[in-house]
């Protein structure tokens, strides 16, 4: 058994190029805010999967379905989210992001 302690998402991606922004990431984006009880995490997942995808930033959208799934959402609902969207935040952007889902939800099965 090894004592070294399992790395964070943040950590893994960043490193040690920008140490505050795992810090901040860590500590407060998911140590603090998605831990508050006044929203419940499945909620907080649709949430930033739909900011996510109106923003058109895709790049943080796999890591987020995947734990939307975790938090309770279903593909269905997630593959609904994206379609509603089209008609709100555009088409391009609910393309993409189905392209994303796409790829995950098929590795995944």
């Amino acid at each position: 058994m090894s004592n070294e302690k399992e790395l964070t998402g943040a950590q893994k991606v960043i490193g040690d190029f920008a140490p505050k922004l795992v810090e901040l990431t860590d500590n407060i984006l998911f140590g603090d805010v998605w831990e508050r009880k006044e929203l419940a995490p499945r909620d907080r997942s649709l949430i930033t999967v739909a900011s996510l995808i109106a923003g058109g930033n895709t790049e943080q959208l796999g890591f987020h379905l995947n734990k939307a799934k975790e938090n309770g959402l279903s593909e269905e609902e997630l593959k609904e989210v994206i379609i509603h969207l089209a008609f709100y935040a555009g088409w391009p952007k609910a393309m993409s992001a189905i392209m994303v889902a796409k790829e995950l939800f098929s590795k995944v099965k």
